[in-house]
């Protein structure tokens, strides 16, 4: 087995102009060697999954029937020894397996009878999600020392409870699991779905035709159960002085992890800022300090940035920090030297931000705000080489010229195909070599 370790650089321009006070940099995080890291292997996992049982599952009945062959596909792509919690969710949220409020080892005989469990679902009622995920920490709580995950699908608007009922109850969960939340078909909010899985720390997609869920649960649980360390955050150290002003994660995808900070206890010019469970993977975050300017000539050190997992540490994991170095100049040659990959990775910020806009400006029938966000769009995604958002564009858009963003909407749309550009804006695309 190989040594768990994070690895941390940073990627940014080292002067400022006289007078400057602003320093946006890129740091680069890696991890390997955690699959299978003591005490945090993928046996020592707990997962949830949250079915939509609500009457609407039963039109098409086709819905309902994808739903429990997804299920059963998640169950059987978990390995013995994890635990396992199936819930309907309704305009309430009940036990599918096991009956009672608790999890259960999976094994030979319990997988079989999840099975038989996940076979007599069926829809009736409304949809409250707040409930469906205050029932999944109920059950995910007890058990710390596990990897903590959960599935949500839904195919409705959470329209049997208030919004702040659910943002109560994803407060209430934050930090306990992370979840990957689905759509399943066309009548369901993206804003929900996409709300639960940044607050969650999950990813958010759509299944817009029911017969691929089953694929895309099977992913998702690979996915959750190659990772080998649930409780990584970034660590910010800013000098006295300085302002964190921003802490964006930009790859793979944007998720804006600012108002997420919490103060290290011991050193409180220390923020931590959560980033859920990781595998053997690379995530880059886009973090943005103001200084107190200082004299030409002068340097300080604006960040140290690094990595902080209390059971990789304890585990005798290596975790590693960056530093941020600057210093104010008089050559404006230097002074405004553009950092290829902090450009590339404000501009993906940009082109998630136009797409939401856009999208919004059409469904309210402001068709020159929409043009024109959107065709900013076009020309971001084709200057970055973002080719899977560039293709989700065109069928939203006809591309006159994504150099300069000249497009046309247009008339017809399917439902699908705006909600997966909309779901899927945030992806980026990785800077390309040589950047």
């Amino acid at each position: 087995m190989s040594t768990p370790q994070f690895t941390v650089e940073a990627f940014h321009n080292g002067y400022l102009p006289e007078g400057g006070s602003e320093v946006d940099a890129i740091v680069s995080v890696t991890a390997s060697g955690l699959a299978g890291t003591a005490g945090t292997a993928t046996t020592e996992a707990a997962e949830v999954v949250m079915i939509d049982c609500s009457g609407s599952m039963g039109d098409p009945a086709t819905k309902i029937a994808a739903a429990r062959r997804a299920t059963r596909a998640a169950i059987d792509a978990l390995p013995d020894g994890v635990l396992l919690a199936v819930v309907a969710g309704r305009h309430d949220a009940r036990m599918v397996f096991p009956q009672a409020e608790r999890m259960v080892v999976l094994d030979r005989v319990t997988r079989r009878q999840a099975h038989a469990a996940v076979d007599h679902l069926t829809p009736s009622g409304g949809t409250a999600i707040g409930t469906w995920l205050r029932l999944a920490q109920r059950l995910l709580a007890p058990h710390p020392r596990r990897l903590r995950h959960a599935i949500m699908l839904t195919d409705g608007k959470d329209e049997h409870e208030t919004p702040e009922d659910l943002a109560a109850a994803l407060q209430a969960c934050d930090g306990v699991f992370t979840c990957d939340a689905r759509g399943v078909g066309t009548d369901w909010v993206v804003q929900e779905v996409r709300g639960i899985a940044q607050t969650l720390l999950g990813t958010a997609d759509i299944v817009a035709e029911p017969e691929h869920l089953a694929a895309d649960f099977e992913g998702i649980v690979e996915r959750a159960m190659g990772r080998g360390v649930g409780d990584v955050a970034l660590r910010v150290w800013a000098p006295r002085g300085a302002t964190v002003r921003s802490v964006k994660q930009v790859s793979p995808t944007v998720e804006d992890l600012t108002d997420r900070r919490t103060p290290d206890p011991a050193k409180p010019l220390i923020g931590l800022y959560p980033t859920g469970s990781w595998g053997d993977e690379t995530r880059e975050y886009h973090v943005r300090i103001a200084l107190d300017p200082l004299a030409v000539g002068e340097e300080i050190l604006a960040a140290r940035i690094g990595v902080a997992a209390p059971s990789l540490a304890e585990a005798g994991g290596a975790l590693a920090e960056t530093r941020v170095p600057v210093t104010w100049t008089g050559d404006s040659a230097l002074a405004t030297r553009l950092n290829r990959r902090v450009a590339h990775y404000t501009g993906q910020a940009e082109l998630a931000e136009a797409i939401q806009e856009g999208l919004d400006a059409r469904r309210a029938g402001d068709l020159p705000t929409a043009t024109a966000r959107l065709g900013r769009a076009v020309a971001l995604a084709a200057e970055s080489g973002n080719a899977e958002t560039s293709a989700l564009l065109e069928k939203v858009v006809e591309v006159q010229d994504p150099a300069t963003g000249r497009v046309r909407l247009r008339r017809e749309v399917a439902a699908a195909d705006e909600m997966t550009l909309d779901v899927r804006s945030t992806r980026t695309a990785r800077v390309r070599e040589g950047s």
